[in-house]
């Protein structure tokens, strides 16, 4: 864990559930698992705050607890993960591909469980059943059974799991407890991880009358105490990351396939990867060997891919540089894998390319790549391939050089590492440059944020105001005032204010893009990274 890592996460703390939150859990971070007794002394935070902290942070999974150290009846450590902490800049992307595959509905699921961190079947359906009904028109309501069905088929994906049952909690009958300082469950270490309880909800969702703050919360106290039981009552269920992490990178090596070849050859790759699914495991270095006649068979008829045109699409993969597809064989019309690390390490390379053309030039790159391909060169070689003049050549390795993207391999003649001597052979190592790229990647996003903060604190009244009159138009229209009315509120923003609104939101909408964009870079990063770590 890097100091960037450590700042990235204590501003998504500060953001998401505000300043205590961030402190007892960057706290933690730095200083490895601890007691509550030892984060109250050296936060310097009350009993009470310490405790919600914790609360807070143990119900969205970013902190696990476990017996002490020192065995039995030692007072429980908390330990405070990184990884599970910046998984909230991905928010909207988890929500937005909920949209995307599930529709509304499955994207205020994924919402719902992300906001609460875990929570009951019957609780989701039920806040989500209302939140639809109130977006639709006058007199249509959203049947229960609509919402359960949605939130089943994102448990049969495994985009939902249960959370493992907590050392000491009875658990359902044979089913062994798994500890609570595990990695999240598997359906190999809890074999009820994606079976949907039987539960009983019978009705429609209920469309909230405009209130008053007070009375809102009145009526959240009492649906809390509300005695009703539904029959799931224990059984907490969370989104699974993972699904969602090997979805985005299926969804990548598809996006690359289709830029580097056409269409066609990514929908033939998105049917391979869609078959191994099953029986191939997340950190595999590539999918199970599939034949050309069941990749022939479970293309959708709608692509209209000839068994011909078939043959020849998957020679032209294999025939790649690129490699995203392999040949495993000749059996059933040749057997074909899908080579995920490579596919993997291949778009990890272009975007370290990419990374040095935007900034140090097109030269630049060419001795990137080149360096790349040719793994160790001298200088000499490098201006004679690379086709640049010395001078020029010389200048531009010495900055990737002096910026750690290229590495000086000293290979003396003789012991003495004498100049004259020695052989200086420069070389690109690519997994450490992904490394470092990942840190200054960390770095970017926590800058946008804190930019973010700024602008948004620079224009704190103004924004206030902003939503004043927003909630006071939605409150007129609601009772259906006049339109002269509505145009009275609406001018107490004056010409300037709206002006200086515009430009904020244009500024926000701007930083929230490129903090996608570089969630994206990120994402590829760690994958890549990952996949080595496995593979190696």
């Amino acid at each position: 864990m890097t100091a960037q890592e450590v700042r990235l996460c204590g501003l998504l703390l500060q953001e998401h559930f505000g300043e205590v939150v961030e402190k007892v859990g960057t706290h933690l971070l730095k200083s490895g698992a601890q007691n509550l007794r030892t984060i109250i002394h050296e936060t310097g935070l009350s009993v009470d705050l310490v405790k919600k902290s914790l609360c807070v942070l143990v119900q969205h999974g970013a902190t696990t607890f476990s017996s002490g150290r020192k065995g039995l009846g030692s007072p429980t450590e908390y330990h405070t993960s990184c990884d599970r902490i910046l998984r909230i800049l991905r928010y909207p992307r988890y929500i937005y591909t909920a949209k995307t595959l599930y529709g509304d509905t499955g994207e205020l699921i994924i919402e719902e469980l992300l906001q609460r961190g875990h929570t009951t079947m019957s609780s989701t359906v039920k806040t989500v059943a209302d939140r639809l009904t109130q977006n639709m028109a006058e007199g249509r309501t959203m049947d229960y059974t609509e919402v359960s069905s949605t939130f089943s088929k994102l448990v049969e994906t495994h985009f939902l799991q249960r959370c493992p049952p907590l050392p000491g909690t009875p658990a359902t009958p044979g089913t062994p407890a798994a500890p609570v300082n595990t990695a999240p469950p598997t359906p190999e270490s809890f074999p009820e991880c994606y079976k949907v309880p039987s539960v009983t909800l019978i009705g429609r969702g209920k469309r909230q009358l405009a209130s008053e703050d007070g009375e809102e919360q009145r009526s959240a106290k009492r649906a809390k105490m509300d005695p009703e039981t539904h029959g799931d009552e224990g059984i907490y269920w969370q989104v699974n990351f993972e699904r969602f992490h090997l979805h985005f990178r299926d969804q990548t090596i598809i996006s690359a396939v289709a830029n580097k070849l056409d269409q066609t050859s990514s929908e033939i790759v998105r049917t391979m990867l869609r078959m191994s699914e099953v029986t191939t495991s997340p950190m595999a270095t590539c999918t199970k060997p599939l034949s050309a006649n069941e990749i022939f068979r479970s293309l959708p008829p709608s692509y209209n891919i000839l068994r011909p045109i078939l043959d020849q699409y998957l020679t032209l993969l294999v025939d790649d540089p690129m490699e995203f597809v392999g040949k495993a064989g000749e059996s059933g019309g040749g057997m074909f894998v899908v080579n995920l690390h490579r596919a993997l390490a291949n778009l990890a390379r272009a975007t370290l390319e990419s990374v040095v053309q935007e900034r140090f030039g097109s030269r630049s790159a060419r001795i990137f790549r080149l360096l790349l391909r040719k793994r160790h060169l001298e200088q000499k070689q490098v201006e004679d391939f690379a086709m640049i003049p010395a001078k020029e050549a010389k200048d531009m390795l010495y900055t990737l050089l002096s910026q750690n993207l290229v590495q000086l391999q000293e290979i003396p003649k003789t012991p003495d590492y004498a100049p004259s001597r020695t052989f200086y052979l420069y070389t690109v190592n690519q997994l450490p440059t992904a490394r470092m790229l990942l840190q200054n990647c960390y770095k970017t996003v926590a800058n946008l944020i804190e930019r973010r903060l700024f602008e948004t604190k620079e224009s704190k009244r103004l924004l206030e105001k902003s939503q004043r009159i927003e909630a006071i138009l939605a409150s007129l229209q609601a009772s259906g005032a006049e339109p002269e009315q509505l145009t009275e509120v609406e001018e107490m923003i004056t010409a300037p204010e709206k002006q200086q609104l515009d430009t904020l939101r244009l500024h926000i909408n701007k930083l929230d893009s490129a903090e996608n964009q570089v969630d994206e870079t990120i994402f590829l990063l760690e994958s890549y990274i990952n996949s080595t770590n496995a593979s190696s």
